[in-house]
């Protein structure tokens, strides 16, 4: 005990953070899209069908589902991530809870409801991401799929578990309508999760084919100090030998690079993609990643 409330009085801002997020996905699901009958994805989503179906409390019978998943969570996972998980399931179910005594509906109007419910949503469980924890169910099941599958956003993940309750949903209470507007509001909020995990991926890989392989790697660590690559490449139709540029750089750098480029090779191929991360210096801290 005592460890956990050293652990917590040094994460103060963590904790209240993670409140934050309960607070606003609590006041999501109560004012605007419960009312609207617009159905929450997993663990949340199986309680507001129940909840329809017996009347039982949404938030009371979120905890009781969530138990047997931070069982496993708990030998997968270390202390931080148990305790803000449980803080970000319990908060926000209790939140739930709390704000459906009021009854209130911010509006009537489904699809405003939809999309600013998941904007809310979103953020609420984007806050709670944030602080290494997760508003447990599916999430807890996003996180175990993300370790072994790196390369697929948590909110990804998590729309597509969701997709069945969806499907459930529609299907008992014959409400097609109502998982129509349900689908934009887990891809709003989808979104707004990805933007606080990762950001708005403003970083760009760029592959260069050029005769003149040395002179823009250097131009380029000089005029936008950004590192590069070469690696070797062969056409496959001429059967040539090419060095290849291969540089990380801002989305803001794109037309310098171009120019800088063309001023050197005005015949060189040049390939940009879009990096959603990129780990290293002067970009993201890879000891941080999660």
């Amino acid at each position: 005990m005592d460890k956990v409330k050293r652990f917590l009085a040094t994460d103060g801002r963590a904790v209240a953070v993670n409140v934050l997020g309960c607070l606003i996905a609590g006041a999501s699901f109560s004012f605007l899209t419960y009312p609207n009958s617009i159905v929450s994805g997993g663990l949340t989503g199986i309680a507001q069908i129940i909840n329809l179906l017996t009347g039982l409390p949404v938030g009371v019978m979120i905890i009781v589902m969530n138990v047997p998943l931070f069982v496993v969570a708990w030998k997968k996972f270390g202390l931080r991530f148990i305790i803000y998980s449980l803080i970000g399931m319990v908060g926000s179910s209790l939140a739930i809870d709390f704000f459906n005594l009021f009854r209130l509906t911010l509006t009537d109007d489904i699809l405003l409801a939809a999309v600013y419910g998941g904007l809310m949503k979103g953020l609420g469980y984007g806050l709670i991401f944030t602080t290494g924890g997760t508003s447990g169910g599916t999430d807890i099941l996003s996180r175990l799929l993300r370790r072994k599958y790196g390369y697929i956003q948590l909110g990804t993940i998590g729309l597509a578990l969701d997709a069945t309750v969806v499907v459930a949903f529609a299907l008992i209470f014959k409400r097609a309508d109502a998982a129509m507007y349900t689908i934009i509001t887990m891809f709003v909020s989808s979104r707004v999760v990805n933007l606080l995990l990762y950001g708005t991926a403003n970083s760009s890989v760029c592959y260069i084919i050029t005769v003149h392989p040395h002179t823009i790697a250097q131009r380029i660590g000089v005029s936008l100090h950004r590192g590069a690559t070469l690696l070797k490449g062969e056409g496959a139709y001429s059967g040539e030998e090419r060095d290849v540029v291969l540089c990380a750089v801002r989305r803001n750098q794109i037309p310098a690079l171009k120019k800088l480029v063309s001023d050197i090779d005005e015949h060189a191929f040049v390939i940009v993609t879009q990096s959603h991360e990129v780990f290293g210096k002067n970009f993201q801290d890879i000891a941080k990643a999660d």
